[in-house]
């Protein structure tokens, strides 16, 4: 395979990044982080992960320098072998030379609209940039591709995520499967376990060069001063909008920490994610831009003008917000399923419309009661009121719970204090608030108090009788619930069921399993009874089923952020209204977002025709923010005071006259909104908030542009067609072919090899697997793209077979082949290029430049045809040179000539391929500035120089055929 020359000396210093070596009976390229005595090698066949570190002075016999052999005349294969190897070597690459430096190193394929903010960045010395995409688009991705080509460019070393802690094991878990960086998790349950063995001047994060903190852990203002210091060079911040407002406690010490990473080190990268970047408060907004430049503060109260308009523009260039219908102009229309919103109603009627009248009449006598006692009286009537009202219209299971509660009083301190506390609290529990603790926690609702004998007996006895009602038989809603989910199994749906309360989701997930067939399906309860990781088993659990049963699953809003669910459902159903229509697009947004296999994403909202609750919360803040969506395209969260909002409508549900509530059931009278829905319109602001979401939408990056770059990419490395071809091929030659279903295929991994059927199985690739090389991949199928192991294994199996000089022929180096297609005899060689890169590091203070040496490889065929010089050609041109139909079968003896010959004829044009590689380095270099031209940018590439001799990988011959 390869020569060695003579000895070179013993110091590493002597090899550079890209040359080849022979150490311990091998053949190696040499990696960069190479020191003096040190040499990290990589097997010539093999891949990054097979490297090794060499220590020099206990080498017995010292590394040689190393050449690469040309293919031995003697061993000519046919045209697929010699396929299968070039695909091979192409897609094993991973420090590609096309103009992105990670792409290599990516576990999925990304999408075309998704470079978007990683062009934006790379065009900033230092990234600051808000990405404020519509849910479900693909955030987490594009932040992540940032962070990764910042990686690889080895422009950063370490980099955090700070996210709720409700989302740091589902950033853990994207960044392993997506970047292949492992990262730890830091927060409460694990800080003390990486703090053991630290050094009493270090921190976890100068420890673990990855890590994902959780936001409520790390805001305190005594670990903050910590995390400053130590702090990572790039950071995520994702849900960066519950960092912009300081108007409490929490929310001070969270903006705190986020002004200080902003401001503080200006030379930091960071990134921020939310898709509510303006929920109608002003301040908080400026607050979030003042994160990316502190001038954009500013811009809320500057004059419209020349001058505003100018600071707008220069905003675009760090604030990327797009809306679904944006990615349609991206010619990726199969990247989101449609969605099919419907709706279904049910009655409150008979036993159960009684007590539910008589829950609303006692609630609003709470209040009315109330009205003329103190600040804490009103305020404890009012949230045991909205509460009872609230769960009363949940299920006779919250309703019973709730009323539990109100017999249930303990007094606290001041009333002022408690007052602060209970609206607290009522804005969480009973308003659907916008923190993250309302979606973890167990669901409490204030209990008001009672005065009096009487009352206590009324709640008991209402507790009696709702306990009863308990039942199919009793409870419409439940009724209108089962029979919309049997008729979304039988349309081959699967689904998720969205509940308030956790004593409705468990009463709801109950009564499916015993009105569902047991053997046909799998009905799971999940709620904020559980931790983080047991809600991700418990959902891994039913997953697994998926083949035998049809999957049911009924959570509360602790899955509506945190568990992306869109490769196990395609259907949502809102049992109860959320009175926060952000947290209805969450729950949507949980099946409907990148990945979704399925066309269409069913959406059903449940109320009750003649609740007025729901009737109340539907007319005036859903279907009012369904119309702003769609006016807007993006969804719009209620207004900053969502509380004033709210209360507003309710105040119109209790006080709307002295009728009772069995009659306004009996006879459907309705309640008068018409104040109610101009005082909302005026707090919503819609002008306002459409000026404030599109002005900055993004616009200067558009397809035209973006596309040639990730042509680029996709031709340097292998897109999805070069996957699905290779992996087929090599299946059959390997006499394990593909077994074709419709959507998807299984590989026999049985029928393979020992050595490569162990080394799948380790990786979890076995018999049963299913494989689609399309994305989305259809339910129960793994996607296979060019990082996948299965692709990484088969190609360094072949190409480890193939460079071996006593292989089994399984890729072909050499070849000829008689063709009608060609007049006069041509050539194809295909070569490996490999680039060293020097990359400037200029040290901060005044320090001085720096060097890194990287390494890039590219797999590039060139085509000798009527007797000119060896040109470059494309792949496509290749592949089709590689497929041309053999006319006759050609003698071996006669190919061991011919591609003889041609092996001359490459070593006497040997100065013009050199000439070739110089011409690629210079294209590599131009690629890479071109990308990354922010002026002074740190990190900046300077120099790429071809790594010589190149390497002659394969060569093949096509003889014009001329019958006799």
């Amino acid at each position: 395979m390869t020569s060695a020359a003579p000895a070179t000396s013993s110091g590493s210093s002597e090899f550079r990044p890209g040359d080849l070596v022979r150490a311990r009976g091998r053949e190696w390229v040499v990696l960069p982080e190479t020191g003096q005595d040190l040499l990290r090698l990589r097997p010539l066949g093999g891949a990054e992960d097979d490297s090794t570190l060499i220590f020099l002075p206990l080498e017995p016999e010292k590394p040689r320098t190393a050449r690469f052999d040309p293919p031995d005349p003697e061993n000519p294969g046919s045209q697929e072998a010699a396929l299968l190897l070039r695909d091979a070597l192409r897609l094993k690459l991973r420090a590609g030379a096309g103009p992105f430096r990670s792409f290599g190193n990516l576990n999925f394929e990304p999408r075309a609209y998704q470079l978007v903010p990683l062009l934006m960045a790379l065009k900033q010395e230092t990234i600051r940039i808000l990405i404020a995409d519509d849910v479900g688009i693909g955030k987490t991705i594009e932040a992540g591709l940032i962070a990764r080509e910042m990686l690889d460019r080895g422009e950063i070393k370490r980099l955090t995520v700070i996210c709720p802690p409700h989302l740091c094991e589902q950033w853990k878990q994207e960044l392993n499967d997506k970047f292949g960086l492992e990262s730890e998790i830091v927060r409460t349950g694990t800080a003390t376990r990486l703090e053991r063995g630290l050094r009493p001047d270090e921190s976890v994060f100068e420890r673990y060069p990855f890590t994902v903190v959780s936001l409520d852990y790390i805001k305190s203002d005594r670990r903050r001063s910590d995390f400053m210091r130590a702090c990572p060079e790039f950071v995520i911040v994702d849900e960066a909008h519950t960092c912009a407002r300081s108007n409490t406690s929490a929310r001070h010490q969270r903006y705190a920490l986020l002004n200080g990473l902003a401001s503080g080190e200006p030379n930091r990268h960071m990134v921020f994610l939310t898709a509510t970047p303006h929920s109608g408060d002003d301040a908080a907004f400026h607050n979030l831009l003042g994160f990316l430049d502190r001038k954009f503060v500013e811009l809320g109260a500057m004059p419209e003008g020349p001058e505003r308009d100018a600071r707008r523009r220069e905003l675009a260039n760090y604030f990327v917000q797009r809306r679904r219908g944006d990615i349609k102009e991206w010619r990726d229309s199969a990247t989101f399923p449609a969605r099919e919103r419907r709706e279904d109603t049910y009655r409150l009627t008979g036993e159960w419309g009684e007590l539910f009248a008589e829950i609303l009449d006692y609630a609003r006598g709470m209040v009315e009661k109330a009205a003329g006692g103190s600040l804490l009286q009103q305020r404890m009537s009012w949230w045991a009121a909205l509460a009872l009202l609230r769960c009363a219209s949940s299920s006779p299971e919250a309703a019973t719970a709730a009323l539990h509660t109100r017999l249930q009083r303990a007094g606290v301190s001041s009333e002022e204090d408690e007052a602060r506390e209970l609206d607290k609290e009522g804005l969480d529990s009973v308003l659907d608030g916008s923190s993250e603790e309302a979606l973890s926690q167990r669901e409490t609702v204030p209990a008001g108090t009672v005065e009096s004998s009487e009352e206590v007996q009324l709640l008991r006895d209402l507790i009696d009788r709702a306990s009863e009602l308990r039942s199919v038989e009793n409870d419409p809603k439940l009724r209108t619930v089962i029979k919309a989910v049997k008729g979304l199994i039988r349309a081959k749906f699967k689904t998720v069921i969205f509940c308030r309360f956790i004593a409705t989701a468990r009463y709801v997930g109950q009564e499916l399993t015993t009105a569902l067939p047991p053997r046909r399906t799998k009905v799971l309860i999940v709620t904020g009874d559980f931790t983080p990781e047991q809600r991700k088993e418990q959902i891994d659990a039913l997953v697994a089923l998926e083949e035998r049963v049809t999957p049911v699953l009924v959570a509360t809003d602790c899955l509506s952020e945190g568990i992306n669910l869109q490769s196990h459902f395609d259907a949502v159903i809102h049992y109860d209204l959320t009175w926060n229509p952000t947290r209805h697009e969450q729950r949507e947004g949980r099946v409907d977002r990148f990945g979704q296999a399925s066309k269409a994403v069913r959406s059903l909202m449940l109320y009750g025709e003649n609740n007025p609750v729901d009737g109340a919360v539907l007319k005036v803040i859903l279907r009012k923010a369904e119309r702003i969506k769609t006016e807007l395209g993006v969804a719009v969260p209620i207004p900053a005071d969502d509380s004033k909002v709210i209360e507003t409508i309710m105040k119109a549900v209790l006080l709307s006259s002295s009728e009772s509530m069995k009659d306004k059931l009996q006879f459907g009278l309705d309640i008068d909104l018409a104040g109610v829905e101009a005082e909302i319109d005026r707090e919503w602001k819609l002008e306002q908030l459409r000026q404030s979401r599109t002005v900055f939408a993004q616009q200067r990056l558009r397809p035209d542009d973006v596309l040639p770059e990730w042509t680029k990419a996709v031709s340097a490395l292998g897109g999805p067609e070069d996957v699905a071809r290779f992996v087929r091929r090599a299946a059959t030659r390997l006499g394990a072919p593909l077994e074709e279903m419709e959507q998807w295929c299984r590989l026999p991994v049985s029928h393979l090899p020992p050595t490569l059927r162990d080394r799948l199985e380790s990786v979890g690739v076995k018999d049963s697997t299913r494989v689609a090389f399309k994305m989305p991949a259809p339910d129960g199928a793994e996607y296979i793209h060019r990082a996948h192991p299965l692709v990484s294994i088969l190609a360094d199996h072949i190409s480890e077979d193939a460079l071996d000089t006593v292989g089994s022929g399984l890729g072909a180096r050499c070849g000829a082949v008689f063709t009608t297609a060609v007049q006069e005899q041509s050539f194809l060689y295909v070569l490996r290029l490999r680039h060293r890169l020097q990359v400037e590091e200029r040290l901060e203070n005044g320090g001085s430049k720096t060097t890194k040496a990287m390494l890039a490889e590219e797999c590039v065929a060139v085509a000798i045809r009527a007797g000119r010089d060896p040109e470059p050609i494309t792949d496509k041109e290749a592949f089709s040179m590689l497929s041309l139909e053999p006319a006759e079968n050609m003698p071996t003896g006669l190919k061991t000539r011919l591609v003889r010959r041609a092996i001359e004829r490459a070593e006497i044009r040997r100065s013009v391929l050199e000439g070739l590689a110089r011409s690629r380095a210079d294209r590599l270099l131009e690629d890479h500035r071109r990308i990354r031209d922010a002026s002074g940018t740190k990190g900046q590439y300077f120099q790429v120089r071809p790594a010589l001799p190149v390497d002659l990988i394969g060569v093949y011959v096509f003889q014009p055929y001329r019958p006799m």
